[in-house]
């Protein structure tokens, strides 16, 4: 009996070992491949919201790390990708967080030229509710292209608001919560530009995903 019981806890690790050994293996030959299909998506996504002939740099590449709670949405270091055409800098994508969407945080990307004026917004993930928040995604409806354009014209800018409180922004039927959350989200990177602009000239270059 005590042998029979050895012996199949024998297997069982063999087996085990077999195992880790070849997700090890998997993971070795697939990250370098899942980077770079990351890394493709990423250049795909950036490429979307700034005008080709605004830059002739590599978006992705041109990356610094910022950490503003405050206007970001949360405690992390978010990133900034710094368009170029030259030497001259002609737009920032900023990625950041609208913390107080009906169902949680809302994460944004927003491009903004280095007039002031936003170029596109585009929501990277939310929880919202299906059929009612949901509409901020570019699929499900145009809403979330009432940004293109605008500008923040100080603060207080009150046409940065939702209809509802006497804003220039449409909110959805049964959901004002989260085109709520989405404007202060975006008018949040706008006072980013507004008044840290300097800080994005000395702040970190985003960190390689190993």
């Amino acid at each position: 009996m005590f042998h029979s019981m050895t012996k199949n806890g024998v297997r069982l690790a063999l087996f085990a070992l077999g195992c880790t050994a070849l997700v090890a293996v998997t993971d070795h030959f697939t990250r370098g491949r899942i980077a770079g299909q990351s890394q493709k998506q990423l250049q795909q996504t950036l490429g979307e919201l700034l005008p080709a002939q605004l830059y002739d740099n590599d978006l992705s590449a041109s990356c610094v790390q910022l950490r503003l709670p405050e206007l970001l949405g949360d405690d992390l270091p978010h990133p900034v990708y710094i368009a170029r055409k030259g030497e001259t800098v002609t737009g920032y994508i900023i990625e950041s967080v609208a913390p107080q969407g009906y169902s949680g945080a809302i994460r944004l990307l927003t491009a903004v030229t280095t007039d002031g004026k936003i170029s596109r917004v585009q929501v990277l993930a939310h929880r919202e509710t299906p059929g009612l928040g949901d509409k901020i995604e570019r699929s499900k409806s145009n809403w979330i292209d009432s940004f293109t354009g605008q500008a923040l014209l100080g603060d207080p800018d009150p046409r940065w608001a939702v209809r509802k409180d006497g804003g220039m922004f449409d909110s959805f039927t049964g959901a004002t919560i989260t085109p709520r959350a989405v404007v202060k989200g975006v008018k949040n990177v706008l006072l980013l530009l507004q008044q840290h602009a300097q800080e994005l000239t000395q702040a970190p270059a985003c960190q390689e995903t190993p």
